[in-house]
């Protein structure tokens, strides 16, 4: 069991290092192209919404335990050949399903060229990160949509990928991986995905649940350990956090804005559709390139905490266990 710790923690450090060099292959591509071409033959199947239904329930089964198959038997029979080298290619796998570094990579690009004034640039990259429309995204909306994605990505691209990486080794943080890509996916409320993808997003929901809280706790030690305002942040969660429309997804955005004094949520556009999600912190400061930066470093002390902490917290819930 220990040894799923110490890849955790390695394949945390080697993403911090390193990223996702992009001549490796990744494994969340070829997990991508799996829904897709799973999607592509359940509408060829069936198109009532029942139908639908049970497909997106069959194709969320069978990515899930098809990833942690696969990664299972291929550092299973790794092992059987050497040791070290399963260890290190576990390592690996971990640090595929984590993006810290790639999550402040990205918020960085943003700020900088806020910074430079060139807004259209900025905007381009927005869309590389989140999902709505960015044409019309005046500077404090292209602040508030990075600041939000890097708050939200810490549960869904580092805690809960070591969460699982150290309860279950690199096969259960890769399981977690499909989960969450089968809900970028496919967990839409629109008309194309409402059916095909409500098993994915409800999987997501569940798989997240208890990461979600772990990272806000995470982040409240990150506002405390950085001198940013925790108790603001502790406020923001208990009367913000259930407004989101995600169970999970509003406790770190509700805890982020409470801590660097801003208002998350406002008027998104998707598709040209306007949609407004409700108000999350106080509008205490203005939003500016800055408050990238605070995200980022909030971003770093989480995810650093949550590496370390996480499998003192796995191995205490064990011997808990253990002792009934």
């Amino acid at each position: 069991m220990y040894i799923f710790f110490l890849q955790a923690i390695i394949g945390f450090v080697i993403d911090l290092l390193v990223g996702d060099p992009p001549r490796l292959p990744h494994p969340v591509v070829y997990i991508g192209r799996s829904i897709a071409c799973l999607d592509k033959l359940a509408r060829k199947i069936t198109s009532s919404p029942r139908g639908l239904k049970a497909a997106g329930a069959g194709i969320a089964i069978a990515v899930v335990v098809g990833s942690f198959g696969f990664t299972a038997l291929v550092l299973w029979a790794i092992g059987q050949v050497n040791y070290y080298v399963y260890l290190l290619l576990g390592a690996w796998i971990v640090s595929t399903t984590v993006a810290a570094r790639g999550l402040a990579d990205a918020a960085g690009a943003i700020r900088q060229l806020l910074l430079a004034g060139d807004d259209t640039a900025a905007r381009r990259r927005v869309g590389w990160i989140v999902g709505r429309d960015t044409e019309a995204m005046d500077r404090g909306q292209m602040v508030r949509a990075t600041v939000e994605t890097a708050a939200e990505n810490i549960n869904d691209a580092v805690v809960a990928p070591l969460f699982y990486a150290c309860l279950g080794g690199p096969a259960l943080a890769m399981a977690y991986r499909a989960v969450n890509t089968l809900d970028s996916m496919l967990g839409y409320k629109n008309d194309k995905y409402l059916h095909l993808g409500w098993a994915s997003a409800r999987l997501d929901d569940l798989a997240g649940y208890i990461p979600a809280r772990l990272t806000g706790l995470a982040l409240l030690f990150a506002a405390w350990l950085s001198g940013r305002d925790w108790r603001r942040a502790v406020r923001a969660w208990v009367r913000d956090a259930a407004k989101h429309p995600s169970p999970n997804s509003g406790i770190p955005e509700s805890v982020m804005a409470g801590a660097i004094h801003i208002r998350l949520g406002g008027r998104n556009v998707y598709g040209g559709v306007i949609s407004f999600r409700q108000y999350m912190g106080d509008s205490l400061e203005e939003f500016r390139p800055d408050h990238i930066t605070r995200a980022v470093d909030m971003l770093y002390l989480a995810s650093a905490f949550a590496a370390l902490g996480l499998p003192i917290l796995v191995r205490g819930l064990q011997e808990i266990i253990c002792l009934y």
